[in-house]
């Protein structure tokens, strides 16, 4: 009865009529996030083969030189994920890096393990924090104790694919205006939990494709922290990372405002940990939705307005980002409300054709997803087909709750500088500075 239902008043709608109760996904998310995507993807990737001689190119430009690379690894109670990143790291196809890791006050047995580990030689250089600063102070003191040309950060709880540091590097033999560059970054955990199934399929959608069509506009806005390589020169320039969360967009937007490129490379692969259960994803999520409105509205806001050093591509990237998260998270609630007020006795129809709607584009942005990571991909990367149907439900109704509570919670209070991830001295600190 209910099929026959939805059948019925889809086929007795007009065409302003299916405007009117599905605006939203037919004027802007189809086009944005369905149409866009496709497009570009479908450029990107003969494109992508086009210039193989020209990675080659690089690559031997790359192994010429050889430069030392300090891969950098700040964190707090991290110490069962190290032995697999420093395994991963003893066996990348490049050899001249420096693995400098900096614990940050944990309380567990991170020093023991990474003492062991220095001993081995898995770790060049060790560093414990006795009193905790917060992640961009660690960050800090293992710049400051680094050599390489280069700096590739890197989550503590992440490992990397055995050609990443290879990989991640390419681009800067590619184009010496190149700042920093992006490393894919996927779900390590997918088989744990329901919940990290939903988020390793959200992450081949928002970074794999999000970044990479992003990287090719040229509007990227995030260099991801668990795995992100940096010109040594230009960290120097901006004296490393400022007080987070929200550390990775900002350092992000910083290169930009300093006329460098930052790109994302699909073909450099970390894998990362996260979090097994959606009480603390949704912890996590509302400390990264924060910082939209403490970076993109507050601190960065100088890139929206006319300057002597307006630059139209920075504008578009914070100005895209600022429109599709949160002005589009209040056109979703004021689209509710007008379902409720205007068309109650069809908000059952109107609801199930929602899903439908996006649940289709989900399939259709999937599988867009895995024609672009194709030679990256491991069987059981397809088998997260069938946890599909549950995506418009997390996306459209969890995602948004938190995002949404994140924003006023900012907006009216400046939540993030109460946020325990960093020790309260710090935030204070950055509060009254405006970091």
């Amino acid at each position: 009865m209910l099929f026959d239902g939805v059948i019925e008043f889809v086929s007795n709608l007009s065409t302003g009529q299916l405007l009117a109760y599905f605006w939203p996904f037919f004027l802007l998310d189809m086009t944005r996030y369905l149409f866009l995507d496709v497009i570009v993807v479908i450029i990107y990737i003969p494109r992508r083969v086009l210039q193989k001689f020209k990675y080659a190119n690089a690559r031997q430009r790359f192994y010429k030189e050889r430069p030392l690379v300090s891969v950098i690894v700040p964190g707090k109670n991290e110490g069962k994920h190290i032995p697999r990143l420093a395994s991963s790291l003893a066996f990348q196809t490049y050899k001249n890096i420096e693995l400098i890791i900096v614990d940050d006050g944990s309380d567990d047995d991170t020093a023991t393990i990474c003492r062991e580990l220095e001993i081995e030689g898995k770790i060049n250089c060790f560093i414990r924090n006795e009193v905790r600063g917060g992640k961009a102070s660690a960050a800090n003191t293992a710049l400051k104790f680094s050599h390489g040309k280069y700096v590739v950060h890197i989550d503590a709880d992440s490992h990397l694919a055995y050609d990443a540091i290879e990989t991640i590097l390419l681009p800067f033999y590619m184009d010496e205006n190149i700042g920093a560059v992006g490393g894919d970054v996927r779900v390590a955990n997918a088989e744990k939990t329901f919940a990290t199934r939903l988020q390793a399929i959200e992450y081949f959608k928002s970074i794999s494709t999000g970044r990479t069509v992003s990287s090719e506009l040229n509007i990227l806005r995030i260099i991801a922290g668990a795995h992100g390589a940096f010109r040594r020169d230009v960290l120097e320039r901006l004296k490393g990372w400022d007080v987070g969360p929200g550390l990775d967009g900002d350092i992000t937007l910083k290169i930009r405002k300093l006329g460098f490129r930052v790109v994302h490379e699909p073909m450099a692969i970390c894998y990362t940990n996260v979090p097994i259960t959606f009480r603390r994803l949704a912890k996590q999520r509302f400390r990264w939705d924060r910082s939209m409105v403490r970076f993109r509205v507050r601190k960065h806001r100088d890139v929206l307005l006319p300057s002597a050093r307006f630059s139209f591509a920075n504008f578009l990237a914070s100005a895209e980002n600022i429109f599709f998260n949160i002005i589009l998270d209040i056109k979703w609630w004021i689209y509710l409300l007008q379902m409720v007020i205007f068309f109650p006795t069809q908000l059952g129809y109107i609801f199930i054709i929602n899903y439908v709607l996006y649940l289709a584009a989900n399939i259709l942005e999937f599988v867009v997803a895995c024609a672009l990571l194709q030679k990256s991909l491991r069987p059981k990367d397809y088998f997260l087909f069938v946890f599909l149907p549950l995506i418009p439900i997390y996306t459209g109704l969890f995602l948004r709750i938190v995002r949404t509570y994140a924003y006023i919670m900012e907006f009216l209070h400046g939540a993030s500088y109460m946020d325990k991830w960093n020790p309260w001295k710090v935030s204070r600190v950055a509060k009254r500075e405006k970091l």
